[in-house]
């Protein structure tokens, strides 16, 4: 229940967040040019409102940013589900904004809605995982993440339904679409408060043993949870010794390096391969190939029912369209049958616990700013290289692949320790031996034998 309306106004959000702006973009168009007509009485030039309407397309990544910056403050603040619930009024403020943005003949209503909405889903995308993470037990956590993905996609696809000319994708409904923004977050709203605070939360941060097994007691069903009470405490004895390291102190470290340069890599390749060129501007890219402008909704939908397909499984000749069709579909199912997901994996399982709120940090400013280029500067690279577009993020792909394969290890089944023992090789660092390793991350002694102590008790399930 918690992870349905948990990720419903969230991660749906984010997606829908990605799509919505596609179909209504000529009647926003047309909205900015009798905006400039009222107020200046001339029409607005092509090339402002090619500007006015790529900034209401990448501001969405600025937001983004700032919520990804200021989370950890609010979370330390309000806690897992308290931050989630505060979410929820940017999204009604900015669905407010953007629905009436029209009414009002201001587009910059429209633009500091998206400003907003964007906050949002940096917050969401960084306290939601964690949250999830935190309450999941290990045997089902990687099912929890991929349902997070798949909402994701299904927020992308409800963005394509809902912008058919038959529902709201029409000049007199397009600003309907915005008003759909406050839906799951006032069903959010309604649900979260009944729901647990993270018990990790609750007794690490709170010190609240007994709000932290009321909360274990309700996620497990069971009455018994002093095993999970004695390895979270067991952890926040651990945590008490761990000193947290500051994102200078990061980027100064090379016993880290190459694992920050691999999540940097990453998180650029994952805004950079094209994908949230084809969310943001399908209908144009499909116009360029040759398809007819009444096919365009119709195709579009398609784009994000190929994406939901592959999250939930893991003009020269008549034909070239379709050629440029069936590639935007391979594209679509190769990033979300594969990469989709990895990145916000990837970047808690490369660092320790001292190091990942910076590592996070970091993570996020490369994802946004990365999304942000990406929304702000394809329509002019687009017009620049026209059906030679893509070959950008041709590029793009090629390096990150070579990269990955050669720098990255694999790190399926593998303890956070197998994974920095294999990046110690390569930033040239001492390989620590296993007592060794569990006595700084853990803090725990060896036994009068020379041996440390079993772990395996210690280590959390949530």
């Amino acid at each position: 229940l918690l992870t349905f309306f948990g990720a419903l106004g969230s991660s749906f959000l984010y997606g829908y967040n990605l799509s919505v702006v596609n179909a209504p973009a000529v009647y926003i168009k047309a909205f900015y040019n009798k905006t400039w007509m009222e107020r200046y009485g001339e029409h607005i030039p092509a090339e402002t409102v090619t500007l006015l309407w790529s900034i209401t397309v990448s501001i969405f990544s600025i937001g983004g940013l700032i919520g990804a910056l200021s989370v950890s403050f609010i979370i330390k603040a309000l806690g897992r589900k308290g931050t989630l619930l505060l979410n929820n009024g940017f999204a009604v403020i900015a669905a407010l904004l953007l629905s009436l943005g029209e009414k009002s003949r201001s587009f910059e209503m429209l633009i500091i809605g998206r400003l907003i909405m964007g906050v949002d889903s940096g917050i969401a995308l960084s306290a939601l995982p964690m949250y999830l993470g935190e309450i999941s037990p290990r045997h089902i956590r990687g099912s929890i993440g991929q349902f997070n993905s798949i909402l994701i996609c299904l927020g992308v696809f409800a963005g394509q339904v809902l912008g058919l000319p038959e529902l709201l994708g029409q000049e007199s409904r397009w600003n309907f679409l915005f008003s759909f923004l406050a839906l799951p977050a006032v069903l959010q709203l309604c649900v979260l408060p009944f729901l647990p605070e993270s018990p990790r939360y609750l007794l690490m941060e709170k010190r609240d043993e007994a709000g932290a097994e009321k909360a274990f007691q309700r996620f497990l069903g069971k009455k018994d949870v002093s095993q999970e009470l004695e390895e979270v405490h067991a952890e926040a004895r651990a945590q008490d010794n761990l000193h947290i390291v500051s994102v200078l102190q990061l980027l100064k470290n090379p016993a880290v390096r190459w694992q920050l340069i691999t999540i940097i890599v990453t998180m650029a390749c994952y805004q950079l391969c094209g994908l949230n060129a084809i969310w943001y501007y399908t209908n144009g890219i499909l116009r360029e190939a040759g398809f007819a402008n009444n096919l365009l909704p119709y195709i579009t939908l398609s784009t994000g029912a190929i994406e939901t397909l592959a999250a939930i499984t893991s003009d020269s000749v008549s034909w070239m369209p379709y050629l440029s069709y069936i590639c935007i579909l391979a594209v679509i199912a190769s990033f979300c049958s594969g990469p989709g997901g990895i990145p916000f994996i990837l970047t808690g399982e490369l660092f320790e616990q001292s190091y990942r709120p910076a590592a996070f940090m970091i993570a996020g400013t490369v994802n946004w700013l990365s999304n942000f280029t990406v929304g702000l500067l394809f329509p002019f690279i687009q017009e620049l290289l026209q059906a030679f577009a893509f070959l950008v993020f041709v590029g793009v792909c090629t390096l990150g692949s070579i990269y990955l394969y050669v720098v990255l290890p694999e790190t399926k089944n593998k303890t956070f320790m197998d994974i920095s023992q294999s990046f110690a090789k390569i930033n040239k660092m001492p390989n620590p031996s296993l007592g060794q390793e569990m006595e700084l991350v853990l803090s725990i002694k060896p036994d009068t034998n020379g041996k440390a102590q079993d772990v395996t008790k210690t280590e959390s399930s949530f």
